[in-house]
Parts: structure tokens; C-alpha cells; sequence
């Protein structure tokens, strides 16, 4: 019983979080492009979030007539659900569930996010959905694998499958120093895991409407863009967790909020990749070197041992 109102504590601040998050984004995008962004509701706007939030669960929720309801109705819940069940597997102040397996699960929850993706797009029954779905399937699978083979260099190092072994390891000295060329395209392929700018083909608007969820509205929506904000947030506390450790060090939270702070700054700046560079920056690039790294630490950690 005390696990599971930890495990509630932790949502409610999670989803809190998330809404000022959006509130933050909105703003940070409105100065980029030398405009106020939302300022009207409370003090500086910060009630935005939760007034939206007002509007979108109260409005009817109009399915398409043809679509797969059950599975429609079920993709934007399981797609939140498995976005906050990862938070579980990261060491935090609740000790919420302490087991030695916890990067493994962060993986099955990665691996499994497809199927919402995949079932919102099909169940739609619509054209625009489904290209959307397929592209965001194939975009999410190629980047798992260099998501996976940088994960393990550092495991190598730690050994063990535990966040916290990260943070034990890495007291006296973060892994940013020992792996920069991996930190940065850890970061890439977290950028493009969430379907965020520069590869947001998922919901590539100036081709596909709104991509997968684009026969989407109300509470609906509202889920699919909660279950987003919160694996950008979880990424974030991940990169953290696993290249600078100490979770409850001054350092560590700056450090979350810059990279919270980038992936919005990325969204203001760069422009959408061609999907071709997507994939060919995938298969020949962080393959490549994701796997030549990991050759490289497991031949350097045997000459250790």
C-alpha cells in the first residue's frame, strides 16, 4: 500500500512537471520567434496548463465512425502508462521499487512504446494516421538499437543492469568526461526515441495533417501529448542519471533542466531532417559507431580484469 501511494506522489509531480514543462516550452518558443507566447491566464500565463488542460478533458470526444474503437479508445492510456511506468526504474527519494534489473525494464518500456504509437495510427482507420504510425514504427525501432549499444558501454564499466550502479560509479567522476562522443548521440537518438524535432515524422503536419494523431481530440489528444512531455522529461532525467549520476546532487538538477531546455531549443531552431538522412544517420552512423565503441570498452575492461 505504501509503494503504490509513493507510486501515486510520484505521477501527480510527474504530471505536474509536464504541464509546466509545456508552459515553458510555449514560452521559450514565443521569445525565439520574438513573440510573448501565453501570458493571459494567471500571473505570467502560469495557469495556461491547467486551463488547457480544463478545456481538453471537457470537451465530447467524437471517435471516426470507422475506426477500431476498442483499440482507438485503449492506444493514447497505454502509451501514458507505459511513459510514467518507467519512471518507476530510476533511482529516485521514494525507493519506490529496488530492483538490480532496472535497466532492462526501461528497455521493455522503450521497446513496447511502438505498439501505442502503432495502435493509434491503425485504429484510426485513416491514411494519414497509419503513414504517420509506420514512419514513427520505423524511426523508433532503427534508433532503439544505437539507444541500446550505448547503454552498454557504460554497463560494461558498471557492471551490472542497475541505475544505481551509475550512481555509485560515478562519485568522484561523471561519465560526461569518460564518453562525450557517446553522451552526444545518446542525446540524438533520445530526440529521436520521442518523435521530437528535428525527426518528428510521426507528426510531420506539412505532409501528414498531424500524423498519427491526427483523428484525435479532446481527452484523447490530451493523453497522446501527456505521454510525449513525460518520456521528454524521463529521457532528460535519464541522460542525467547515466552520464552524470548523483541524483540529488545541485549539479544534477541543473543539469536536467538544460537538457529539458534543449530539446525545446531544438524544436525552435532546426529545421525537420529529409527521412532518408533519418535512417541513413541511423544504419551508418550510430551503428557503426555505437558498435565499434563497445568493442573498444569490453576489449579495454578484459585488459583491466
Amino acid at each position: 500500500m505504501e509503494q503504490f501511494v509513493m507510486f501515486l506522489v510520484l505521477v501527480i509531480l510527474v504530471l505536474v512537471g509536464v504541464a509546466f514543462f509545456t508552459l515553458f516550452e510555449r514560452k521559450l518558443l514565443g521569445y525565439i520567434q520574438l513573440r510573448k507566447g501565453p501570458n493571459k491566464v494567471g500571473f505570467g500565463g502560469l495557469l495556461q496548463p491547467f486551463s488547457d488542460a480544463i478545456k481538453l478533458f471537457s470537451k465530447e470526444h467524437i471517435p471516426p465512425s470507422i475506426s477500431n474503437y476498442l483499440a482507438y479508445l485503449l492506444a493514447p492510456s497505454f502509451s501514458l502508462g507505459l511513459s510514467l511506468l518507467a519512471w518507476v526504474s530510476l533511482p529516485s527519494i521514494f525507493n519506490l521499487i529496488s530492483f538490480n534489473k532496472s535497466v532492462l525494464f526501461f528497455l521493455c518500456c522503450v521497446g513496447m512504446g511502438v505498439y501505442g504509437l502503432l495502435a493509434a495510427g491503425w485504429s484510426s482507420n485513416s491514411k494519414y494516421s497509419l503513414l504517420g504510425a509506420l514512419r514513427g514504427v520505423a524511426q523508433t525501432i532503427s534508433y532503439e538499437v544505437s539507444l541500446v549499444l550505448i547503454l552498454l558501454s557504460p554497463l560494461i564499466v558498471t557492471l551490472g543492469y542497475d541505475w544505481a550502479g551509475f550512481v555509485d560509479f560515478q562519485m568522484g567522476f561523471w561519465f560526461l568526461f569518460l564518453f562525450p562522443l557517446s553522451s552526444l548521440v545518446l542525446f540524438i537518438s533520445c530526440l529521436a526515441e520521442t518523435n521530437r524535432t528535428p525527426f518528428d515524422f510521426a507528426e510531420g503536419e506539412s505532409e501528414l495533417v498531424s500524423g498519427y494523431n491526427t483523428e484525435y481530440s479532446s481527452g484523447g489528444f490530451a493523453l497522446i501529448m501527456l505521454a510525449e512531455y513525460t518520456s521528454i522529461l524521463f529521457m532528460s532525467f535519464l541522460f542525467g542519471v547515466v552520464f552524470m549520476g548523483g541524483v540529488t546532487s545541485f549539479f544534477f538538477i541543473l543539469f536536467f533542466m538544460l537538457l529539458a531546455f534543449i530539446f525545446v531549443w531544438v524544436r525552435g531552431t532546426l529545421p525537420r531532417f529529409r527521412y532518408d538522412k533519418l535512417m541513413f544517420l541511423a544504419w551508418k552512423c550510430f551503428l557503426p559507431f555505437s558498435l565499434s565503441y563497445l568493442i573498444l570498452m569490453g576489449g579495454l575492461m578484459s585488459l583491466a580484469v
